[in-house]
């Protein structure tokens, strides 16, 4: 699928916030030469210091009302605890202005964000996850009604430049998106990190154990990426009756490992909703 293209006259976006996420799609849209121009607001001078060493045509100011001026679009990229005490100070030029919204705050809800910005503001809820800091991240996002089809369009290209993208009508999904894919590259860094450690066990250098390992987890994505066969049919396709590699799947399947992952996305999709009750 093409991804969807900016208007044509240049996109101002803002971002409130210049961590590692805003530079990511910072890089990304840069990488992608979208039409855009680009702002970004951020207590830290050092922050904006080394944003402008990077990328010297980025607009800095650690005045979030300047870099918001005449903006299309204001990503909000500011840690959760703080997004509250952040977002009301911006209420009142954003119902001037009304530029869309787009949060990457995780357990932040549509609803506390457009009462903290004085209601009736367009708004994309988005949950990335922290590959789209290499430009291989997956994110969901969420409209509210207030967002235009153009205005869809200009937030499926920003988080674009840095992953795929899936939209979802309920926002409640968001929580379970948090439990797949938000949270999903700790638990692969945790089989990697089990594997690796496996490895050295039979005799394996702690160096080649790690190549070996992450190798092995680049390969299996992408091959899962690129093949039209789900993982289950994949993971037949290299399971020879009698091998060694139904021998490990023994073990694995002895343990239950299908049910425990349920049960940790589970808790994962449950303290995601906590955490948004508690910020609402």
């Amino acid at each position: 699928m093409e991804t969807p293209k900016l208007a044509q006259k240049p996109t101002t976006i803002t971002f409130i916030g210049a961590g590692n996420m805003a530079r990511s799609l910072i890089v990304g849209l840069l990488q992608d030469q979208a039409n855009v121009s680009l702002r970004v607001a951020d207590p830290d001078q050092r922050q904006l210091d080394a944003i402008r060493q990077h990328w010297p045509t980025v607009f800095t100011s650690t005045d979030n009302s300047e870099a918001m001026q005449g903006a299309d679009v204001v990503v909000l990229a500011v840690k959760p605890q703080v997004m509250g005490e952040v977002v009301k100070t911006l209420a009142e030029q954003a119902q001037r202005s009304r530029p869309l919204i787009i949060s990457v705050a995780a357990g932040i809800r549509e609803q506390a964000l457009n009462t903290w910005l004085g209601g009736n503001m367009p708004i994309v809820r988005c949950m990335p996850n922290t590959p789209a800091l290499v430009q291989a991240g997956a994110t969901g996002l969420y409209a509210n009604p207030q967002v235009s089809e153009l205005q869809r369009s200009t937030a499926e290209s920003i988080l674009r430049a840095v992953g795929i993208t899936l939209w979802f009508a309920d926002e409640g999904k968001l929580d379970a998106v948090t439990a797949v894919s938000g949270s999903g590259p700790a638990y692969f860094f945790l089989v990697m990190e089990a594997m690796q450690a496996a490895a050295e066990q039979l005799g394996i250098r702690a160096e080649d154990a790690h190549l070996l390992v992450v190798q092995t987890a680049f390969g299996a994505a992408k091959l899962a990426l690129e093949s039209q066969d789900p993982p289950a049919e994949l993971r037949r396709k290299v399971t020879s009756k009698g091998g060694t590699t139904e021998a490990a799947l023994h073990v694995l399947n002895d343990g239950e490992l299908t049910a425990l992952f349920g049960k940790a996305l589970q808790a994962a999709e449950k303290r995601s909703c906590e955490l948004a009750a508690a910020n609402s």
